[in-house]
């Protein structure tokens, strides 16, 4: 599954690292030890880990936690013709929406709001269009000012409207999830462990990852945040706990090798965020730490770190085309001293 929300930059790297370390095995039969899977889900790698005194218990919850990520990728992909986001796109309205859609999309214009704009559902059709240009049959040169002009007049969060559980559509208008739908899916996987009385465990989800308890010992989970310019070498290392952290970069994903089409834009130029080389939050849920960390990308340093400084209990650390690293006030508190 592919969630995209677009821009054409050139290759730089910063990506999540996990890093931990596995509980040893103990005599008791009570001792906790690490049990993981690993699956290919939202078109990006999900890791599911849990600490168990129980294996066959371990793999039951991870199992139902991955039944929830699944569920999330049905209702939310904008590529599926079948889901229910898909099915409002095209009709322009749906009736008894489902609880989820409606509360990713409520919440979705929070995130708008708070980033005056830099954070829009409604940016499909750009994508759709920067997409098209980069693709077989395509010009593979930018759109010209005149048809991102006309494709903007389409992007406007504000024009969503939720009627009780019903949803509707400006003509033509076309939604993605695909800045909430990866953190909205972690956050229910991990609610699902924590129903299941899981105390100690995480999900990670290609860099967006939720991490509830500790490790063995009562050890904070660390986080590593990959050196752009070594592959192996980590900027920072942070401990979180009961926390969530997410990147966003323009280093990964691309439409095109030779265009290096990448997936963020600012869906108030219509053009391609430069601003960054990422952006990385840690927040309570995996949807804001999503959210906020796509936001801020779009916005920069200047408009970013005073948004994330507006907001409680949430921090950021940004790198900048000039390979500074910009930390947030709170942001200190989270690394390994």
């Amino acid at each position: 599954m592919k969630y995209k929300t677009v821009a054409i930059v050139l290759f730089v790297g910063l990506s999540l690292i996990m890093m931990m370390n596995y509980a040893s095995i103990g005599e008791s039969a009570e001792t906790q030890q690490t049990y993981s899977t690993t699956r290919s889900i939202m078109d990006t790698t999900v890791s599911i880990t849990v600490l168990s005194s129980n294996e066959s218990d371990a793999h039951d919850q991870i199992n139902r936690a991955f039944e929830k990520m699944d569920y999330v990728d049905e209702l939310m992909n904008s590529y599926d013709n079948s889901s229910e986001l898909s099915i409002l796109n095209e009709q322009g309205h749906i009736n008894n929406a489902n609880p989820d859609i409606i509360y990713a999309i409520s919440r979705s214009d929070y995130y708008s709001q708070k980033s005056q704009g830099s954070f829009d559902i409604s940016i499909l059709p750009l994508l759709d269009l920067w997409k098209s240009k980069f693709s077989p049959g395509g010009t593979y040169l930018p759109p010209t000012d005149d048809e991102i002009n006309e494709v903007l007049q389409l992007v406007n969060y504000s024009a969503i409207q939720i009627d009780g559980k019903n949803i509707s559509l400006e003509e033509n208008m076309m939604l993605t999830l695909g800045g909430v739908a990866k953190g909205y899916a972690v956050d229910l996987a991990i609610q699902s462990l924590i129903n299941d009385g899981v105390k100690n465990a995480f999900v990670n989800a290609g860099g967006d990852g939720r991490y509830i308890g500790s490790k063995e010992n009562d050890a904070p989970w660390k986080v590593g945040l990959q050196n752009p310019d070594k592959s192996d070498d980590a900027i920072t290392i942070i401990n979180v706990k009961d926390r969530a952290v997410a990147t966003s970069g323009n280093y990964e994903r691309y439409f095109s090798d030779a265009a290096k089409v990448s997936h963020i834009a600012d869906p108030r130029t219509g053009y391609p965020s430069q601003n960054l080389i990422s952006a990385t939050v840690i927040a309570e849920t995996a949807m804001d730490a999503d959210a906020f960390a796509t936001a801020v990308f779009v916005m920069g340093e200047g408009e970013g770190m005073e948004m994330i400084e507006s907001l409680e209990d949430i921090e950021c650390l940004l790198i900048t085309p000039d390979k500074r690293i910009i930390r947030s006030s709170g942001f200190s508190q989270y690394e390994n001293n």
